[in-house]
């Protein structure tokens, strides 16, 4: 294990040093884009106004034979486009792929200064993290990428979730973690086909009551991964993200499920379709009456200490912490949203 004073060491000659905290950004929702599609391309202007981070997609459902189409068409829309406050990410493929060096050597040097996150698939520990951390410090280094870029893991298999709070503090790059329900399902040879989501056969039965028809309830296969990666990003001081929602057709379950993971602690989502854009901003932007109520505690407790009664409920130093993390990300949605900053009663 590395020692507290060179885990902020550039890890090459030339590189730029590793942030010591992340900067702060609104990343309600990360939208994945297929950039070998020209007509795909053709809308990123608009997107950017209308999503907080943009996503070139170069891993899963981009076609073997479109692998360096997508690499280009990434380097193009990169290029090509003035991002202001929205992010730019890519996915690389994963390490063990015959693509990930070529996506790394070609990426890098022609775009790094725009480049905000390199989002790994399937990392299985820290040494995945490790690898990549010195990569692009080379890589940066060689190019004079003037700041680093940041690293986002995929949780998507059984090993992973074993080592993720090892992956969350691998590195001073490490931007955040999202939940890979998919893969991980393949990896854990759970019996699902669905792409993140419930499924109706996972649930528990009522006591039987006799001549009674017995309830059941619907249970969330991903409670506990996701669980468990929340925990260990807010130790690391990370972010943490919920994954894909893979039926389109049935917005009221991805509005469903993006909520859960926005009460748990994730930041935001992926959204594979346009349609999930608006879901997953009024998800993972809080409501005003929620932050209303913030504001009264705030104003209640100015330094956070003590204890007030409001609306005959108690409010002490917990609940001022949770009233703090609801304000701050308000005003965050509101410098991003003007509709927003309305809502929220900010100018």
């Amino acid at each position: 294990m590395k020692s507290h004073r060179s885990f902020y060491r550039a890890l090459a000659i030339g590189a730029p040093a590793p942030f010591q905290s992340m900067p702060v950004a609104l990343e309600r929702m990360i939208h994945f884009v297929p950039p070998h599609m020209e007509k795909v391309r053709a809308k990123v202007p608009q997107l950017i106004k209308q999503v907080d981070v943009i996503l070139g997609n170069l891993e899963d459902a981009i076609p073997l034979d479109a692998k360096q189409a997508a690499r280009q068409g990434f380097i193009q829309l990169a290029n090509d486009n003035d991002f202001g406050s929205t992010g730019l990410w890519v996915r690389i493929n994963s390490l063990e792929s015959p693509w990930v060096l070529d996506d790394l050597m070609e990426i890098v040097p022609a775009c790094g200064e725009k480049l905000d996150v390199i989002m790994l698939p399937k990392v299985n520990g820290p040494w995945d993290i490790h690898y990549l951390d010195q990569l692009l410090a080379q890589l940066e280094a060689k190019a004079a990428i003037s700041r680093p870029i940041r690293i986002h893991a995929i949780l998507e298999t059984a090993e992973g979730v074993n080592n993720v709070s090892a992956i969350a503090e691998a590195s001073p790059r490490m931007q955040g973690i999202s939940l890979g329900p998919a893969d991980l399902a393949a990896s854990r040879g759970m019996k699902t086909t669905r792409v993140g989501g419930g499924h109706p056969d996972y649930k528990v039965l009522a006591d039987d009551a006799g001549d009674a028809p017995r309830a059941s309830y619907q249970q969330d296969l991903w409670h506990y991964t996701l669980a468990k990666m929340v925990d260990a990003c807010m130790a690391a001081g990370i972010k943490a993200f919920y994954g894909p929602f893979g039926d389109f057709s049935d917005p009221a379950a991805c509005e469903a499920q993006f909520r859960n993971a926005f009460l748990m602690g994730c930041a935001g989502t992926w959204t594979l379709h346009p349609s999930q854009i608006d879901i997953a901003k009024r998800v993972f932007s809080p409501e005003p009456e929620e932050v209303a109520m913030a504001r009264r505690i705030l104003a209640a407790m100015p330094d956070g200490s003590g204890a007030v009664m409001i609306d005959g409920k108690m409010q002490d130093d917990a609940t001022w912490k949770q009233a703090k993390v609801l304000d701050d990300l308000a005003k965050l949605v509101a410098d991003k949203d003007p509709e927003y900053a309305k809502f929220y009663q900010v100018e």
